[in-house]
Formats: C-alpha cells, structure tokens, sequence
C-alpha cells in the first residue's frame, strides 16, 4: 500500500495544499552537490558508500559478506508492470571478484534498481535465497566464479543481465541467463540504459562505451512461459530506487566484493498519484480536485488531531482526469485532510 502525504489540509477557512507538479515524474543525480540534500539515503552498512565531492560521482563497495545495504532514493510513485518507466546510468567498475567468503566461490550480483523498500529493508529479505527477495526490477551483474560439487570443478561464466523479481518471490524473468553471458570490463565507465514499455511488457537494456555499442542482452518480455517466468497474474510493487549491496546471508554458493564507481542518473517514471491538488469551501463542504491516475483507488481521509485518520468518501478508482472527493459530513470545529492514494 503506497499512502500519499502531499494532502490539502483545511484549518478554521485557512488553506495549505502540497502535491507534486503534474507530468512524468524524472529526477537525475550527477553528484555535484551533496546527495543527502536531494533525498538520498542508506540503509545498512554507510561505509560501503562514499560521495565523492571533489570528482562528483558516488564510491560504492559491494560486499556480500556485510549485511543488506542500499544508498537510495524513493521515487514518490509505486511502479507496477502496467506503468512505462526507464533507467540510465553510468557505471566504472574498478574491480570484482567472487569467493571473498569461504566456500562461496560463485558470483553473487551487484544491482542498480528498483525495489520495495519495506520488503527489501526486512530481516528475512535474502537475495541470494529462491523465493526470498521479492518486488524486483534491476540491472545485475554476476562475476565469474566455480562451483566445486565434490571434487568435480564447474566454471561459471560472468553474467550481465535485467531482472524482473514478482511480489511472491518465486516468478522472475528471464529464466535462461546463458544469453546473457558477458564481462563487463573494469576501469572503463560503461553506459547502462534500460527502457520499459508496459502496452508489450517489453524491457529493452543496452550497454555502450564512449557511446559505441558494447553488449546488448535480449530483450525481457513478461510473458515467458517456463516454469519460473512471469505469467498474466504477476507482477511487482516497486517504490524506491536503489544502489544495492546484497549480503550473502541464505546462500551458501556465492559471494561478491567489488569497487566502482556510479554517476549521471536519470530516472523517469509516470506521474505521480496524486498531481495539481487543489481544495476550497463549497456549500461549506470541504471538497478536494486533482489529477488521478488509471490503476489506482482513491479515499478522502479527515483527522481532528492526527491520532487517527477516518475515511469520509467512499474509494474511487482513478480516471486520468480530474477526481472530485467531498467529505458532505464535516465536524463543526477544525479539520485536517488528506488523500489517500492505493495500487490494486
């Protein structure tokens, strides 16, 4: 459930309204002034993220054997597979093994993404673990490394893949990596640029250097039909975006330690929930009008004294146009407002 907070708030006849601005909703990141001020934080382990304030870019450490760590950004929306979305970045890995933890001498990923920040941040979230890491949207990449089953060595090759993760962990796409096999170099700054399109559930990725081409995995299409890929009832609730650090925990094979560096961000998305929020007085019923969004339900909420909020519409679905909600029976004293936006 995704609550929006940019709430028209009527108080005595008085009016404050906050909301987004209308259109897509984008943000870069270039790191040229502090990432703190422009709503960027970390959970987990801070030392594995460093901003470089004299070469505007962001040091990251990637250690699985160091808890679950994100430097992240919320993106003010809930991203489903019905929204278009795309994500550009640039990336300069200076080095990257596997095997930094004993016995686990497979790749774990390093990721840049999109997750749901509740589910990620919880104790039982374990990337490394089948069915345990749900709502993902992410680019990943998978050093090489071995197995050793017995005495008998298997080699795995370095991956460079996306990857869709559903809401109940055990659905993701695609489910064949071997197409997706590829090293990326270190100490050369690799341009990553993925595209969704939600009318056919299409994920377009491709890589370049000192804009030539450099590795274009297949495209990943929603609707694979192995035993692991998405199907027409799946599908994944993403609101923050992330430089992920994933510990190893629930893993016995694989492990990562890599260092790099992140920079030149763009993300855009689709509008907000909630945009050109506005509230007024009529027949003394306090009314709200803004702009809705398809694929999304709607409720007016009232406090007195913000311990509890009540509903007082009934939930309406959005219509891409402008939604009326009313509150027909208001308290004779003062009283807060709010718009309560919900993913079905």
């Amino acid at each position: 459930m995704f609550k929006t907070h940019l709430s028209a708030l009527a108080l005595a006849g008085g009016l404050l309204i906050s909301s987004y601005p209308s259109g897509a909703g984008t943000f870069s990141e270039d790191f040229s002034g502090d990432p703190a001020a422009r709503g960027w934080q970390v959970f987990g382990d801070t030392n594995l993220f460093h901003w470089d304030a004299t070469n505007n870019h962001l040091a990251v450490t990637w250690d699985s054997s160091q808890p679950n760590s994100y430097f992240h950004r919320p993106l003010g929306t809930i991203l489903t597979r019905s929204d278009d979305f795309s994500l550009a970045f640039d990336l300069r890995l200076d080095d990257i093994v596997s095997g930094n933890e004993s016995n686990k001498t497979g790749g774990l990923e390093i990721a840049l993404g999109f997750l749901n920040h509740a589910t990620a941040t919880s104790t039982n979230f374990m990337r490394g673990a089948f069915g345990s890491a749900p709502s993902l949207v992410e680019f990943d990449y998978f050093p090489a490394g071995y197995y050793d089953f017995g005495g008998s060595i298997f080699d795995v090759a370095a991956t460079t893949t996306p990857t869709f993760i559903s809401t109940n962990s055990f659905h993701f796409a695609p489910t064949v990596f071997a197409p997706y096999t590829f090293e990326l170099p270190t100490n050369r700054v690799v341009h990553v640029a993925m595209t969704y399109t939600a009318s056919n559930q299409t994920l377009i990725t491709i890589l370049t250097t000192n804009g030539a081409l450099l590795f274009q995995p297949p495209n990943v299409v929603l609707t694979d039909t192995n035993s692991s890929g998405f199907n027409a009832s799946d599908d994944f609730r993403v609101d923050t975006f992330s430089i992920s650090s994933y510990s190893s925990a629930g893993d016995d094979f694989d492990s990562v330690l890599g260092h790099g560096v992140v920079d030149n961000f763009v993300v855009t998305t689709p509008p907000p929930p909630v945009t050109n929020l506005t509230g007024e007085f009529t027949n003394n019923i306090w009314q709200v009008q803004f702009i809705s969004r398809t694929n999304w339900l709607y409720t007016f909420e009232r406090t007195v004294d913000f311990s509890a909020w009540t509903n007082v519409s009934a939930t309406f679905s959005g219509n891409a146009t402008n939604l009326f909600l009313q509150d027909t029976n208001p308290p004779p004293d003062k009283a807060f407002y709010r718009v309560h936006a919900e993913r079905p």
